[in-house]
């Protein structure tokens, strides 16, 4: 049988698949398109396979909320360069819709479940994505809250959910983006883990510039000190991005209680790959 450009072209804008690779699938099915797709898909398995010990540290936050609720996801891959890409973008969004919609337990559970937008299993489909793209892709983690829910995503760089008692979109905006901007720890004092403060006090004690003061004196130096540092990790705490003349807790008092935040910052405590961007290019081009 004839294998015909258009056949070509219509198998690659199914697949992503390049041309060389749509061609010989379909020479091997004897121009059947759909057994032309299972072979692409399980070529794309084995190729997804190799790529899986690949340093996968770039990548993209992304987030969905509607009525009920909203997640916030990272996806890594190997390069910024892909990170950017449409096709990667889009499939970040899809996998975080999913995980509003359907609100997997853990990651392992996410992969498992069927795709509400394309009808596949999640895993499979993310294996056809690595063929297509060409990079190692992995979901690193997600969160989901319900109820009132506001997001912020910073080119795709840092991202922020956060869940409050009420919905107020004009503040929740603004809290989002003092997350994304000062990087909190905790909404209250009351979160932090008592382990956290003593480290902190044990290291503030052993300090140079006390060891000769005191030791009352330099209880209370400490004191103040580690009132100052928990103070800074604390969201209400903090004094407000826009207006640092009031802290967040003078902000919201009496308009909104927040709930939760989480705040994601892309590869964070990743290796990163050290390739410089000529080398980069280069191993794109030799595959």
């Amino acid at each position: 049988m004839t294998i015909t450009a258009q056949m070509v072209k219509e198998l690659r804008d199914k697949t992503g698949a390049g041309m060389m690779d749509a061609k010989k699938a379909l020479v091997e099915a004897e121009g059947d398109m759909e057994k032309a797709q299972e072979v692409l898909r399980q070529k794309g398995i084995a190729s997804a396979d190799k790529k899986m010990g690949r340093i996968a540290a770039e990548g993209r936050v992304d987030s969905f909320i509607d009525e009920n609720g909203g997640a916030m996801i990272e996806v890594n891959c190997e390069t910024d360069f892909v990170a950017k890409n449409e096709e990667f973008k889009a499939l970040t969004a899809g996998l975080a819709k999913n995980v509003e919609l359907q609100k997997p337990a853990d990651v392992d559970a996410l992969l498992g479940m069927t795709c509400k937008d394309c009808g596949k299993v999640i895993a499979d489909a993310l294996k056809e994505k690595i063929a297509s793209i060409g990079e190692k892709i992995t979901v690193r983690r997600f969160v989901r809250y319900e109820g009132a829910v506001a997001t912020y995503i910073h080119n795709g760089k840092i991202g922020v959910l956060l869940n409050t008692d009420t919905k107020n979109d004009e503040l929740a905006n603004d809290l989002c983006l003092h997350i994304a901007s000062c990087a909190p720890q905790f909404v209250t004092r009351d979160e932090i883990p008592q382990s956290v403060i003593e480290e902190e006090t044990r290291i503030e004690m052993g300090k140079e510039d006390l060891l000769k003061k005191p030791e009352q004196i330099r209880g209370k130096i400490v004191e103040g000190r580690i009132n100052k540092l928990m103070a800074e990790r604390c969201l209400l705490d903090q004094a407000f991005v826009k207006d640092p003349s009031v802290t967040v807790g003078e902000l919201i008092q009496g308009k909104l209680t927040v709930k939760a935040f989480t705040r994601y910052e892309l590869g964070e405590g990743l290796e990163k790959r050290q390739d410089n961007f000529a080398e980069e290019v280069m191993n794109q081009v030799n595959g």
